[in-house]
């Protein structure tokens, strides 16, 4: 495989791109081809066989364009579909956010008591409760569904009285006082990272915040290193955006979640 091709990046929308944020941190002789399906989402109030359907779609049009690795930057379809993903693609490296963020959780964890914060989705879906326990048998997993963070992070409304007050409904009951909350707190959503203050104004300094993207992209560089195909060309960090729907409010809700802004001529809308 060549490794000047990008690295393909899925997600249901906008959220995935904290994932490619950390992806450029951690790879930056990489080029990548981000695809959020913002037709169609939510992903996370969806039934699991949908989002599968989905999720087989869209990483079809990032091979049928080119990559030569997948991230699925979307707890909820990295929950469904990445079995069926591997399976379509046996040739292809595909790299979820759930295992990731799940070894994260465990390493950090000292007590033993994990919470998940993730879509509807995600938490029906039980799949970090999983992999949490598949590493440490022992943990207490809690895992909680905060649908309306999703909505939150997309109008930008990531800090203020809104932004605290959802946190506070969501994570107060947990993060109260009290010898047996949690210390470790899995932000278990690719929308969530840009409401982390909000969300540690609740659970307190002493609690750790897991951020799956970061150890996500840690992942993937180990793949594509021990495969060959990591790239350090002079000419990478191109970064290429497809969407199902809605370029300008993608190019202008973005830059909340990748941190720079995005070029709306560079926005290309794609039919799966």
């Amino acid at each position: 495989m060549d490794s000047a091709l990008p690295i393909g990046v899925f997600d249901s929308g906008i959220g995935g791109l904290t994932v490619l944020k950390a992806l450029l941190e951690r790879l930056p002789g990489e080029s990548f081809l981000y695809l959020g399906d913002t037709a169609r989402l939510p992903y996370g109030t969806k039934t699991a066989a949908t989002v599968e359907r989905y999720a087989l779609q869209a990483v079809q049009e990032l091979v049928r364009r080119g990559v030569k690795a997948v991230v699925i930057a979307c707890n909820t379809a990295s929950s469904a579909a990445l079995p069926a993903l591997t399976a379509a693609h046996p040739e292809l490296p595909v790299v979820g956010v759930i295992e990731p963020g799940a070894a994260a959780a465990v390493a950090a964890t000292t007590s033993g008591r994990i919470a998940v914060l993730a879509t509807e989705g995600t938490v029906r879906g039980g799949a970090y409760q999983r992999e949490i326990l598949k590493r440490l048998p022992a943990a207490q997993v809690v895992a909680v569904p905060a649908t309306l963070f999703v909505a939150l992070a997309e109008e930008g409304w990531v800090q203020g009285e809104v932004a605290e007050a959802a946190a506070r409904r969501y994570l107060a009951p947990l993060f109260g006082a009290g010898a047996q909350q949690p210390d470790t707190l899995v932000l278990g959503c690719t929308h969530f990272p840009p409401l982390a203050d909000a969300i540690r104004g609740v659970v307190g300094p002493a609690v750790q915040v897991v951020d799956s993207a970061f150890t996500s992209a840690g992942v993937l560089a180990r793949l594509l290193e021990a495969r060959g195909v990591r790239s350090s060309a002079a000419a990478a960090g191109n970064v290429g955006f497809l969407v199902t729907d809605g370029e300008e409010r993608f190019a202008r809700v973005g830059p909340v979640f990748l941190g720079r802004p995005i070029d709306q001529a560079a926005v290309v809308r794609v039919d799966l």
